[in-house]
């Protein structure tokens, strides 16, 4: 199904962006540890994350295929695949207001598992308005929504939202190579709101509180290192019981 409609999307903007190019990124990613929502998805141990994502022509349509794995033993069947679609785009691009927002449908299947035990479907919306604020601060807003992937499932108490309202800055630095023209640390905090998704367990409350310190270090012209450091304070114990730092290594590779 995933395959058919990723087929059609790219027939239909092909068909409307024959000047532009399909843009490819492969995307290996690093995580010391692997926080779900603020959830503590592999334990103690962290992720290993696959990507290829597709840019469908400069239309803002794109697909994008993603597999994750823990870093050891133990977790087997929380192996999981990851297609998606989505569209992002801007408004008002010249005015204080200018929006910019993305809109992405990913099906979650765990292919060591039976497919009624813990597939879900989850919708996201985002959008941030890079002009609004003074000084380059930047507010952000996610809303997730999961549930599973079918009817009579056995996870029929998984459905909730998710919530995510957040800050960025970009900051300017010295760059780490002699041949980079510019630097850039993103700065970001972000506060959360888990309302009831994951099961009766799960609280409707604020969750956590997440700082991050990220930057990109240009190794070629198509390969880019973006290391990122989070701190985790933890508020709801039906989330995570302890406050978490992990941090994060991608590298991107765009054809």
């Amino acid at each position: 199904m995933f395959l058919i409609a990723s087929l059609l999307l790219c027939a239909a903007v092909a068909a409307q962006a024959e000047d532009s190019q399909l843009g490819v990124t492969l995307d290996f990613t690093y995580l010391s540890k692997w926080m779900v929502k603020g959830s503590e998805g592999y334990g103690q141990q962290g992720a290993l994350l696959k990507t290829i994502d597709l840019d469908l022509w400069g239309t803002g349509f794109g697909t994008a295929f993603t597999h994750r794995e823990a870093t050891a033993s133990g977790y087997v069947d929380k192996e999981r695949l990851e297609p998606a679609l989505y569209y992002h785009n801007g408004l008002f691009s010249d005015d204080p207001y200018a929006i910019k927002y993305k809109v992405q449908w990913t099906y979650k299947s765990y292919p060591n598992r039976a497919r009624d035990v813990g597939n879900t479907q989850e919708w996201m919306f985002a959008v941030s308005w890079p002009k609004i604020l003074p000084d380059g601060l930047v507010p952000k807003y996610e809303a997730y929504y999961e549930y599973p992937a079918g009817s009579n499932y056995d996870n029929s108490d998984f459905t909730g939202w998710f919530h995510i309202f957040g800050l960025g800055y970009d900051l300017a630095v010295t760059p780490v190579l002699p041949e980079m023209t510019e630097q850039i640390l993103h700065l970001s905090v972000s506060i959360a709101y888990r309302d009831g998704l994951g099961g009766r367990a799960i609280d409707h409350d604020w969750s956590h509180v997440t700082f991050g310190l990220s930057t990109g270090v240009q190794i070629t012209d198509n390969l880019v290192l973006v290391p990122t450091l989070y701190h985790q304070i933890s508020m709801d114990d039906s989330v995570c019981r302890n406050d978490v730092t992990y941090c994060k290594l991608s590298a991107k590779y765009k054809f």
